[in-house]
């Protein structure tokens, strides 16, 4: 009976330690996921933009993107603000599908990479949608990207989502050249590479340029 109690005790100690890895794997996920799809800029200190050297060349996107660029007949050099009536063109090619229905797999895809990008220097919403997938914004800039997001889903769901995610974050930084530039010295400055557009445009690091001087380029397209 003995040896019996002491094999139970053995037992239950095994599968409290088997719980215990079970717990931190899931925090560790939970925290690496949250780091890619947060709401909120982590880790950036106060080290401002002193020594951190970053031109527009470097972030703009250029040409036509390899994917998509050519069926939907678009360019990142059709977003300039010397040409108003082609950015807004182009701003309505990318938005065509953004009333498209999505299945079940599709939609919990929208829901996590539209939950991880906002264009809150128009509207100032969280995210581009709702956490039900429904829009939380009606600017252009977000009927584009939840436009292009659905247009990926549909016809391209080899990509991953953070793909999707650095490919609106691609034209929001054309959208927004000036203030793109500000924040991605303030990432540089900080260590974080500000050539991944989804450090540079996602909510992961949002809010980082605030209290810099933001550098001229205004906004491309109409809110």
């Amino acid at each position: 009976m003995e040896r019996v109690n002491q094999q139970i005790k053995k037992t239950d100690t095994e599968f409290y330690i088997q719980i215990g890895i079970v717990a931190v794997l899931a925090l560790i996920i939970v925290f690496a996921a949250g780091k890619i799809y947060g709401n909120s800029g982590a880790d950036i200190t106060d080290a401002g933009i002193t020594g951190a050297s970053v031109l527009s060349s470097d972030i703009i996107p250029t040409g036509v993107p390899a994917v998509y660029g050519q069926t939907l007949g678009v360019s990142y050099d059709d977003i300039s603000a010397s040409n108003p009536k082609l950015a807004d063109a182009t701003i309505q090619k990318l938005s065509a599908y953004e009333g498209e229905e999505l299945n079940s797999e599709q939609m919990a895809r929208y829901i996590k990479i539209g939950s991880a990008i906002s264009c809150e220097y128009c509207c100032g919403a969280d995210a581009i949608i709702f956490p039900n997938g429904e829009a939380a914004c009606g600017c252009a800039h977000s009927y584009a990207f939840r436009g292009l997001a659905k247009y990926l889903l549909i016809n391209n769901p080899e990509m991953s989502d953070y793909e999707i995610l650095s490919e609106l974050g691609k034209w929001k930084v054309l959208f927004f050249p000036g203030i793109h530039e500000t924040k991605a010295k303030v990432l540089e400055a900080n260590g974080i590479d500000s050539t991944d557009y989804v450090n540079l445009a996602s909510n992961l690091y949002r809010g980082a340029e605030q209290g810099q001087v933001s550098s001229d380029g205004g906004m491309v397209g109409g809110c």
